[in-house]
């Protein structure tokens, strides 16, 4: 696993041991940042479920002027941390070390442009961050949100919970489902 392009493009990153984060291949990497490119450069990038912090770190790499890395588990914490001090990022980054819900208080931005998240797969962690997303205040119209999901993960349930599908993005074993909000909601 390495940095696909930008400032710190080549750096190896490191990745947690064991089965309890799958980090996301540089194919597929690459694929969504070449997706992420116009919206990229000086954006507020949130990675949701950050494993490595690969996606995130990609995003400050490619000029995002700003990064939120939210992860629960201690050794993927440890693995963040490092990987950001070895590619000089942590002067752009903030590493959340709570569980997706309860960070998303914690984040005080006016805006977020790019919210990602891959939760584990099959335990409906995407529907309920979603339904947290839609009251953040940093949430706007313009907010783009990409989920990483099984491809036969359900999102039927989207525009009831107030969200669009913009693109979706299928895989050989996953897909990248891109999301905005339909309208603005009170708080």
């Amino acid at each position: 696993m390495r940095v696909i392009a930008g400032t710190a493009r080549s750096l190896p990153l490191k990745a947690p041991e064991g089965m309890g984060t799958r980090p996301t291949t540089d194919r597929i990497k690459e694929t969504l940042f070449n997706m992420l490119q116009p919206y990229t450069p000086g954006s507020v990038f949130i990675d949701v479920f950050s494993g490595s912090g690969s996606i995130g770190i990609e995003a400050l790499s490619r000029g995002a002027k700003k990064a939120y890395f939210i992860e629960n588990a201690a050794q993927a914490i440890d693995c963040i941390r490092q990987n950001l001090e070895f590619t000089k990022f942590t002067d752009r980054a903030v590493v959340l070390k709570q569980d997706a819900v309860g960070a998303l208080h914690n984040i005080f931005e006016k805006e977020a442009d790019i919210i990602f998240m891959d939760p584990p797969y099959e335990q409906g962690l995407e529907r309920q961050v979603l339904q947290m997303l839609i009251n953040c205040h940093y949430v706007t119209e313009d907010t783009l949100i990409i989920v990483e999901a099984e491809l036969k993960t359900d999102f039927s349930y989207l525009e009831a919970l107030g969200y669009r599908i913009e693109k979706e993005k299928k895989y050989k074993t996953n897909k990248h489902v891109f999301l905005q909000k339909t309208e603005e909601r009170g708080l």
